[in-house]
């Protein structure tokens, strides 16, 4: 999934800068509804686009949607699958027909029970093209969904409803990892018949109860004390729209929000001043340039493999990023199943870089187009010493700066030669990093903006997919992961490890590694 990384200007030496984050605290005083102190409070940088699962396209909304509402399945902070709605299910041996059984005596917020046909009726309504503006792909690998989807039939054949207490899901082809993809929150469930409000005042079976919401300014949720899993340990949670870094960094500060993410730029101030405050985990991301394989020079692997031996990451990496994040040697995260620890990322070597490009015929170099998005300040410092490095070895690169929606459209018809970009996992697995990134049926907009094809690589991917046996699973992520990285589709970068402050005021809180894996159910006020 692409997002914009979280990017901030270092303008205050640390005087004038703790004396600015005071007053821009006492200036701020009075938002969020006037009691910001009771309870939990975190933040978004925008508002959702709503609180209605059908809609979730964008991460506030996500968000919003896992504190409200369940699915079959959901994800903790570390990212392991945990049952949801459902407290176990069974899959055959093909990893086609998947049955899911229902937890009894759940309630949604109105006070009525759930049922089997609820799930259904939730699914359809996503996938119906009257009223579906979601993203429904999670879905989409059950039988009938697209000609559903499409308008073509009148029902899914895949869902049966197994009396009040189950649910069986009959997939078109194998899919080994599809309980992740109900974990989403566009697979929560929703009420029947569901409010006609539904978006602005939501009714889940979540463990956070609707309260109010003034757009653009806050949102607050009450504990849900029947909660099947628990009731939350605070009363309440505050959702606040703060955009501007320096101004959560000083609500932080003022205890006006529980969390805060650090900025790149902000990185040393924050060891050094707050180091008992700050939480760190290595991040489902990877930050990558997209070489497009169907491209002049860019069609040669050489020319690729000469390019990532002339890139010094580590020095990026430590100048630019501040150090928060591992070199890549592929591109699945080391915290996935998959990964290959022994594998070396390409040396920097200008050598080896000069060495190849004559094999691949190019000696004398030749010039390439370096898109990036110009709202990101880190990005851009990455594009320029790129740039510069490649330049070294007669590449001369002219840099492109688009704002991030016509750069996307310019990616993904393939319309680039280098893009600077960053993916992040929707569902915490190995797959979420092959199938989107590497298949040939990805090119574009499901997500292979490389543009790389290799029959080998698809027929493992999908091997991969419809094997149940996790172990087995695993190695097959790794000789795929191999096997592409050899081929350098991509300048590797790095994986990025995310830092967050969380305020001494609260327990319990941690770094979530998927965006729909922290519910506050565990986070307490002191």
């Amino acid at each position: 999934m692409l997002r914009h990384l979280l990017s901030t200007v270092n303008l205050f030496d640390t005087t004038k800068r703790a004396l600015f984050l005071c007053i821009l605290a006492a200036c701020h005083g009075e938002s969020g509804g006037g009691d910001r102190g009771r309870g939990l409070i975190y933040y978004e940088t925008y508002d959702p686009r709503s609180l209605d699962p059908a809609l979730s396209t964008d991460v506030p909304t996500g968000e919003m949607v896992t504190l409200l509402f369940d699915g079959l399945t959901q994800f903790d902070a570390d990212g392991q699958l945990l049952p949801g709605l459902s407290d176990r299910w069974t899959a055959d041996r093909k990893a086609v027909r998947y049955v899911f059984h229902l937890r009894s005596a759940v309630r949604f917020h109105d006070g009525r029970p759930l049922v089997a046909g609820d799930v259904k009726r939730a699914f359809l309504r996503v996938l119906n093209p009257e009223t579906h503006g979601g993203r429904v792909w999670p879905l989409m690998p059950i039988a009938g969904a697209g000609e559903f989807a499409a308008g073509r039939a009148s029902d899914v054949r895949g869902i049966e409803v197994l009396g009040d207490t189950a649910v069986a899901f009959t997939l078109s082809e194998p899919l080994a990892v599809f309980p992740k993809f109900l974990a989403m929150p566009v697979a929560s469930v929703v009420p029947s018949p569901v409010p006609a409000d539904i978006g602005q005042r939501p009714v889940g079976t979540g463990p956070w109860r609707f309260v109010v919401w003034e757009h653009d300014d806050y949102l607050r949720f009450a504990k849900n004390p029947d909660y099947w899993g628990g009731a939350p340990g605070s009363e309440s949670l505050t959702v606040r729209i703060i955009p501007e870094p320096l101004t959560r960094a000083a609500e932080f500060l003022a205890g006006r929000v529980s969390v805060t993410e650090i900025p790149f730029g902000e990185t040393a101030r924050w060891e050094q001043e707050h180091p008992d405050w700050l939480k760190r985990k290595p991040a489902l991301r990877a930050v990558y340039v997209a070489l497009n394989n169907r491209r002049g020079p860019l069609r040669d692997p050489n020319v690729r493999r000469a390019i990532n031996h002339a890139v010094n990451v580590p020095e990026i990496l430590r100048t630019v990023w501040s150090g928060r994040g591992a070199p890549a040697a592929g591109a699945i995260p080391p915290a996935l199943g998959g990964s290959d620890p022994s594998r070396r990322p390409y040396a920097y070597d200008t050598t080896e870089a000069r060495r190849l490009l004559r094999t691949a015929g190019f000696a004398d170099g030749f010039a390439v187009q370096l898109w990036r998005s110009g709202t990101n300040v880190e990005l851009g410092r990455v594009a320029q010493a790129i740039q510069s490095q490649l330049a070294a070895v007669g590449i001369r690169v002219e840099i492109v700066s688009r704002d991030a929606s016509s750069m996307r459209e310019a990616v993904r018809k393939g319309a680039t030669d280098m893009a600077i970009l960053d993916w992040w996992a929707d569902y915490p697995d190995a797959d979420n990093f092959l199938y989107p990134l590497f298949h040939t049926a990805s090119f574009g907009p499901g997500g292979n903006y490389s543009f790389y094809s290799d029959q080998v690589t698809d027929s493992l991917i999908l091997v991969a997919r419809r094997t149940v046996d996790q172990r087995a699973r695993e190695a097959l992520y790794a000789r795929i992961d191999d096997r592409v990285f050899q081929a350098a589709p991509w300048i590797y970068l790095w994986f990025p490890v995310d830092l967050w402050a969380a305020h001494p005021s609260i327990d319990g809180w941690d770094v979530p590694v998927i965006f729909n894996g922290q519910r506050w159910t565990k986070v307490r006020v002191k």
